[in-house]
């Protein structure tokens, strides 16, 4: 079954993020992961959800998004990540595929 990793970013250092932003995709990829969302504006249709830079990235399984995440490629882009941002991250296991 499908897993999403989905972050809401608010960028504290632009200069870090934009090194963290260059250089994550490759290590997402390698753990078989893809973005689906990846910033871009936001239409707030009801409530005040608190969304600064919506990311919502799809992996094979939550066992391939736990490996992202654990990964030892993936520790300095994360320590990059929390250093120059405020975030919320949860993982999710999707449907399986109809």
């Amino acid at each position: 079954m499908p897993a999403y990793i989905i972050v809401n970013i608010e960028v504290t250092d632009p200069a870090a993020f934009e090194r963290y932003r260059d250089a994550v995709p490759p290590v997402i990829a390698a753990h078989g992961g893809r973005y689906l969302v990846r910033g871009g504006e936001l239409h707030v249709m009801e409530g005040a959800p608190g969304w600064k830079r919506l990311v919502v990235l799809e992996f094979p399984s939550l066992a391939a998004a736990r490996a992202f995440y654990d990964a030892p490629d993936y520790a300095p882009l994360l320590a990059l990540r929390l250093a120059s941002t405020n975030s919320q991250m949860v993982m999710v296991e999707g449907l399986p595929p109809a």
